[in-house]
């Protein structure tokens, strides 16, 4: 005699699943306006030290308060705002002990990455680092820095994924408000615009050739330079706010 079935079979169970898949997420208005603030802090539309005042946020980014509290959360976490004694919310800080930190990490990340990226580099990945260093050239004469930005992490994210640094990747990512910060401060300078996209073609040059020392050391080169650079901006602006 058939008996009932009352348990789904495992085909019924994975067609189910697959039923509540979301193929193409909506963006939410909290990630547009994290996404918006986020930018407007890296590219310094907001100064360091600056309060970041609800109600006026509200009005810039036409949200609600409760959506700019969690941006700002979100923000806070991601060391790019911090929360001041009688402020409130405020603009992050920038000092060289810190800095000097986040170099210290991405030469230790980024050397390896780039050594094993050069190592294992195929014919698709040197094709997309190409790509990605020809769009770079394109939006290096154009000083929107953004766009700089968006084309570098995706250069490194090529790079550590390639090389088999998905860990590294993650940790570099929760990094990147920072570093983006710190970025955009270096290419202030003229020569920063010249130089950071040449340091970046060695570090390309050596992949090319699937030379793992020659890619490692073009690395380290460039964020040296990188760091002297913000060392020396940042002291120019502890020594203008002790004057004031």
């Amino acid at each position: 005699m058939t008996q009932n079935r009352l348990a789904p079979t495992a085909a019924e169970t994975a067609l189910h699943i697959d039923s509540l898949r979301i193929e193409n997420p909506p963006i939410t208005l909290r990630e547009m306006a994290l996404d918006r603030l986020r930018n407007a802090i890296i590219a310094g539309a907001f100064a360091p030290g600056q309060r970041l005042v609800e109600r006026t946020l509200c009005d810039q980014l036409g949200v609600s308060r409760s959506v700019i509290r969690e941006v700002l959360r979100h923000l806070e976490a991601e060391g790019l705002v911090e929360t001041a004694p009688k402020q409130g919310p405020i603009v992050a800080l920038l000092d060289w002990n810190l800095a000097r930190q986040i170099y210290d990490i991405r030469t230790a990340l980024e050397t390896t990455a780039v050594a094993d990226c050069a190592r294992n580099a195929d014919a698709a990945t040197k094709e997309k680092l190409k790509k990605v260093l020809e769009d770079l050239d394109r939006n290096s004469a154009k000083d929107d820095a953004l766009t700089i930005l968006s084309a570098t992490t995706e250069f490194y994210e090529t790079i550590f994924l390639s090389g088999g640094h998905e860990i590294a990747w993650d940790i570099v990512k929760r990094l990147n408000g920072r570093i983006s910060r710190l970025r955009v401060m270096t290419l202030s300078t003229t020569n920063r615009k010249v130089s950071g996209p040449a340091k970046m073609r060695e570090i390309f040059n050596a992949i090319l050739r699937n030379d793992p020392d020659a890619a490692s050391v073009a690395c380290r080169d460039h964020i040296s330079e990188a760091a002297g650079i913000a060392q020396t901006l940042l002291a120019l602006e502890k020594d203008l706010d002790q004057k004031v």
